[in-house]
């Protein structure tokens, strides 16, 4: 059996846990394979909000498995704190819940070696979580990271302890001033380790070929968005990990043929958190109520988002860079009230009209060129069913897809996960 991916197509935030949750029941298995606790998945069902960091959006379908891939870094202190929050839903965590022993840990001094090198970047920070991602993931390719499968070794302790020394050699390096306790911020994390250890580990290449052999049906969740890959997103402002289909494949240990289905998830209209490029960026009232109307704070740093226009030009980079095979269309109830809207169609690129993403985006290489659409003005919020959307609205989206050249086969209308329309 194949597998099928689903993957953020801008700059994160797109609303990927939320179809996850929505289209779970069609699949055996939930698998996250980048990223760590500095995604944040936000789920909302029955008049409770729900985000996950860590864990795969799938935990709360009875029917499924949930895998943490071996691409995905893990903080052992976030994930029992998600775990714990699960309590109140009965999970059997144990069976539910399964993590690759190939999976590398976060330190707290990852935290700190974050927090030190943002610090001395001052004004060219790149607006680092500061979860200890990119230091993590610098160990791994490094080859000194400690992974799951460590925490079954006897002397996982004497590797902890060389690798902390490291780190603090590193910390001073970067001659900045940080306040910690390391003493407090062990005894947390050794709590967790414990904690850990009581969980399920597996080899996740082996469990997923095997899965394939018995004909499950896998969903690969992605996290972030496709702008913020490391190779392919606007460095230096993007994340430590492949968030585009290739990382699917090293994150799972799954074969590049067996990948079918590639959905990809995206905005009516485009958010960025944080620093980094974004040429459809709304410094006005529009960009203000976009914001207000959208909730747009980040699950994971409470940060306000920054919003505009959909860019067209980046997101058929994203459908591109992954072969996306169809399109998953959030927040449309957003743009509800606007007379007219703006949909970003090209760049005039050192004055020269181009429909392609250059390699670099920053303003003053790059201009928008805008197509103006009719807005609508109902409420989306009670809609069901396709034929009831505003006619406005199936022009935007047919619009979208003759530029895309993909097939947009669901629309969200809601924060909930009964606000989701078929196309």
């Amino acid at each position: 059996m194949s597998v099928d991916l689903l993957l953020g197509l801008q700059w994160g935030d797109e609303g990927k846990g939320k179809i996850v949750d929505v289209l779970t029941p069609n699949y055996d298995i939930i698998a996250r394979f980048q990223g760590g606790p500095n995604a944040g998945h936000t789920l909302e069902f029955e008049g409770v909000k729900h985000v996950l960091h860590t864990i795969p959006s799938g935990i709360f379908r009875s029917n499924v498995i949930n895998v943490i891939g071996n691409g995905v870094v893990i903080d052992p202190i976030i994930l029992k704190k998600e775990i714990d929050a699960l309590a109140p839903y009965q999970i059997n965590i144990k069976e539910k819940l399964l993590i690759s022993r190939k999976a590398h840990i976060i330190l707290p001094t990852h935290r700190l070696l974050d927090l030190a090198s943002e610090t001395s970047k001052g004004k060219a920070k790149i607006g680092s979580t500061l979860k200890g991602i990119g230091p993590c993931y610098m160990d791994k390719t490094g080859r000194n990271g400690l992974r799951i499968g460590d925490l079954e070794k006897d002397n996982f302790l004497e590797e902890y302890r060389s690798l902390v020394e490291k780190h603090l050699s590193l910390i001073n390096y970067y001659g900045v001033e940080i306040e910690f306790d390391l003493p407090s911020l062990e005894k947390e994390f050794f709590s967790a380790i414990d904690y850990l250890k009581t969980l399920s580990f597996i080899d996740s290449e082996d469990f997923f070929y095997h899965s394939q052999k018995q004909g499950k049906k896998i969903l690969a969740e992605g996290a972030q968005g496709s702008m913020l890959d490391i190779d392919f997103g606007t460095y230096p402002f993007v994340t430590s990990s492949n968030t585009t289909a290739s990382g699917a494949c090293t994150g799972l240990g799954i074969a590049p043929n067996q990948i079918k289905n590639v959905m990809g998830v995206f905005k009516a209209y485009t958010t960025r958190v944080g620093s980094g490029a974004f040429p459809t960026e709304l410094f006005d009232e529009i960009g203000e109520k976009i914001g207000q109307i959208g909730r747009e704070v980040g699950a994971t740093t409470g940060r306000k988002r920054r919003c505009g226009w959909l860019d067209l030009v980046a997101l058929k980079y994203a459908i591109h860079l992954s072969g996306v095979t169809q399109l998953m269309m959030m927040k449309a109830d957003v743009l509800s009230g606007f007379e007219t809207l703006k949909i970003c169609t090209g760049y005039r690129y050192k004055g020269e009209v181009i429909k392609h993403l250059p390699y670099s985006i920053d303003p003053e290489y790059v201009t928008p060129i805008y197509t103006e659409l009719k807005g609508w003005n109902e409420d989306l919020s009670k809609v069901q069913k396709a034929k009831e959307l505003p006619v406005e609205l199936i022009e935007y989206i047919k619009f979208i897809e003759k530029e895309t050249e993909v097939p947009i086969t669901l629309v969200s209308v809601g924060a909930d996960r009964t606000q989701t329309i078929q196309i």
